[in-house]
Formats: C-alpha cells, sequence, structure tokens
C-alpha cells in the first residue's frame, strides 16, 4: 500500500476542532494508504505536555491504525507572543531537521495555519522534491488582521505576507475548506491547483436524541479563544426570561473571564462544564437542543467545521459567524442565522426559538440529518480527490 504522511500542529489526544479534522483526515486516508502523522508532543490547549509525554524527547504510537510520530515542543498557551512564538519555533526547528534528513513517502500532507511550522514543512519538502498537498483551513495573516492581532504593514504582517506566499507557490496541489480560500490562493498563485476539500464527519457514529422537559437547551463547545467571542456573548446575550439555557463546554483563553461572568450574573441561565471529552460530549449532547456557531468577527475565508459535524448529528444550528458559513446554513437550511456582531439580531433570534418552543425542534432536526447524509459525505469527497490525482 502506498504511503502518506501528514504534518500538523495538532492531532489527538489534543482537543479541538482541528486536531479532530485531522484526525478524521487520516483515518479516511488510512482505508486507502498507509498514513502517518507528525506532530507535537500533546499539550493543546492546556499549554502544558500531557502527562504521558513529559520528560520525552520524541514519541511513536500507533492510533486507530495510524502511526503518530511526536517530536518535542516547548508548549505554551500564554497571551504573551514571544512566547507563542518560541513555542512554535521549538516544533518547527525539530520538524526541520526531520524533514530534512529522515525518510519520507513520497506524498505529504501540510496542514496550515500555523503559518510559520507550515512554511519550515514546505521549505524541507522542497529541497526532498516531496510531493506537497497544502492543507489550508484558515486563511493567515488576513485572519489575523480581522482578529486585530497583527497591523496592517507592520514587520510581522510583511513577514507573513512572504511566507503565505511561499507556500502557496511551492506546494503541488492547496486544499481549501472553503471557495474563498480557494480563490484568494488564485489570486495570489493563479496556476496553483485548488481544491475544495469540507471539513466533513464520519456519519458512522451513533447518536439519538433524548427528549428532556424543561428550557431548550442551547450549547457551545469548542475553543474559549478570541476568535470564538464566547465571552461577549455571555455578556450581551440577553437569556433572562427567555425558555432558553446555555451551555458551554471547553477551553482557551476566555475560560477564567467567562466563569468569573457566570458567577456573577446567575439570572441568565448559562452553565459552563469546561472540557470534556469528545465521545463523553457527544453522549451529552444528545439531550441537548441547538448549537451555538459563533465567530466575534467576520473571517474572510472561515467556515467553522462545527456546521458539517453538528449537521450530521440532526443538530439544529444558531450560527453567529458571516460569511461562506452563513451562506451554508442558510442554503441547507440547518438552523438559524444572526448577523455576525449584531447582537440585537441576535436576540431578536433567541426571543423567536423560545417563543416557537421545544417541540417545534424536533421534526427540525430529522430533516437536518437527512440533509447532511445526503450533502456532506466525506467517503464520497475523498474518493473524488483521490479519482482525480489529489493525494
Amino acid at each position: 500500500m502506498e504511503k502518506i504522511l501528514i504534518v500538523s500542529n495538532y492531532y489527538p489526544p489534543e482537543k479541538g476542532a482541528a486536531a479532530n479534522r485531522i484526525e478524521q483526515m487520516a483515518l479516511k486516508l488510512s482505508h486507502h494508504y498507509e498514513v502517518s502523522v507528525i506532530c507535537p508532543l500533546g499539550n493543546y490547549p492546556e499549554g502544558k505536555l500531557f502527562p504521558q509525554y513529559r520528560g520525552k524527547f520524541w514519541v511513536k504510537e500507533i492510533q486507530k491504525n495510524v502511526l503518530v510520530k511526536r517530536l518535542w515542543i516547548y508548549p505554551s498557551n500564554s497571551k504573551n507572543i514571544a512566547k507563542r512564538l518560541l513555542s512554535i519555533l521549538s516544533f518547527s526547528s525539530i520538524l526541520f531537521v526531520r524533514l530534512l534528513f529522515g525518510r519520507l513517502p513520497r506524498k505529504v500532507i501540510v496542514q496550515s495555519p500555523p503559518l510559520l511550522l507550515s512554511f519550515i514543512a514546505v521549505l524541507a519538502l522542497s529541497i526532498r522534491r516531496r510531493k506537497i498537498i497544502l492543507n489550508v483551513s484558515d486563511l493567515w495573516p488576513m485572519a489575523a488582521l480581522e482578529l486585530k492581532v497583527m497591523r496592517h504593514g507592520s514587520v510581522s504582517h510583511k513577514f507573513a505576507l512572504f511566507l503565505e506566499r511561499f507556500i502557496y507557490k511551492n506546494a503541488d496541489v492547496v486544499l481549501g475548506q472553503s471557495e474563498e480560500i480557494l480563490s484568494h490562493v488564485r489570486q495570489i498563485v493563479p496556476s496553483q491547483k485548488a481544491y475544495l476539500y469540507r471539513n466533513f464527519p464520519d456519519h458512522s457514529e451513533a447518536f439519538e436524541f433524548r427528549y428532556s422537559d424543561g428550557k431548550i437547551r442551547l450549547f457551545y463547545a469548542g475553543l474559549l479563544g478570541v476568535a470564538q467571542g464566547v465571552l461577549e456573548s455571555c455578556q450581551k446575550m440577553e437569556l433572562a426570561g427567555l425558555n432558553i439555557e446555555f451551555h458551554i463546554f471547553g477551553d482557551g483563553a476566555e475560560k477564567s473571564d467567562i466563569e468569573k461572568y457566570i458567577a456573577g450574573h446567575p439570572e441568565k441561565n448559562i452553565v459552563f462544564h469546561g472540557m470534556v471529552d469528545r465521545k463523553v460530549l457527544h453522549k451529552k449532547l444528545e439531550e441537548f437542543d441547538i448549537a451555538y456557531v459563533p465567530l466575534a468577527t467576520r473571517i474572510y475565508g472561515s467556515v467553522p467545521s462545527k456546521i458539517f459535524e453538528y449537521g450530521a448529528l440532526g443538530m439544529p444550528i444558531l450560527y453567529f459567524g458571516g460569511g461562506e458559513g452563513e451562506n451554508i446554513v442558510r442554503e441547507y437550511d440547518l438552523g438559524w442565522v444572526a448577523s455576525v456582531e449584531d447582537f440585537r439580531e441576535l436576540n431578536s433570534v433567541l426571543k423567536a426559538i423560545s417563543d416557537s418552543g421545544k417541540s417545534a425542534l424536533s421534526p427540525m432536526k430529522t430533516t437536518i440529518l437527512e440533509t447532511a447524509k445526503s450533502n456532506f459525505n466525506l467517503d464520497s469527497q475523498l474518493k473524488n480527490l483521490i479519482s482525480e490525482g489529489v493525494f
């Protein structure tokens, strides 16, 4: 069986959408290739090495028929830019040596972002003359500008633009999770072969809604960072007096502030659960009603994979992120949309949901599940890409 390597900054047992979608890609490709993954020692999102990896420089393990090679990293989830950069550089430098001198298959998939990591990987693989398949999930540095964590025209911005152009130009093929990403790549490198690769989930997981009396249970599950804006949602959602509870699962930079806010505002019916294992979470979600998918600001190119994941469960979505994701929710009738950053419209939608009552949700769940099965199929997507010679 032909071999293929995936280079990623995240991989389970790390939590979050990035780790989950790379694992899903690896597992599905393992039906067609002998798949291996190179990634850091597990540390995300806590920013500390998991107990099983402490005191080790590298680890080799088999996870679900995938060979995972973990390299040392100086872990950090600090808000300090210097510490975050040091963390990326620590793994990137070891990765560069590994890719430059280690044994490699002919085909390698490189995940981007992080931009610096993907640059290092593409540089080494170009020297080794391997087929580089660049998997782009978000557009950096564009997203950094929209999130106001980078200033336009700054030295860091110009350097990031150089890295971005390099990886698009030197990849043999680009996979993008949205049409906006593909359009952006082609603007920079018009001749680049670029294909749509949606972050569809696996539909094989058993999931069955369990009806419960009481309030409509809205939930958010995922990273609690600047890009998601969950703290601001807590502050500006007008939930008092509505037939809605808001439940939060996850971890990240805003965690402590969210906990403090909830403790000081019990009237808002917000419950914080912390980080929960993915399988445990999906079991818990059988008792919930609506998934909340927000972005703090409209990020060009970004389509949260949660849209497809929750659709595959038959879970109605309240989308508050704008862009292509908003269009997908509308096109496939997956739930409700409020214009990004417009909390007045969001609260109007929440009131309408509350007024409609819990009984209105059951037929929605059935319809959404059938829509997802017909339109969000990862196996078909991969088979089509393989037949076109992408992998």
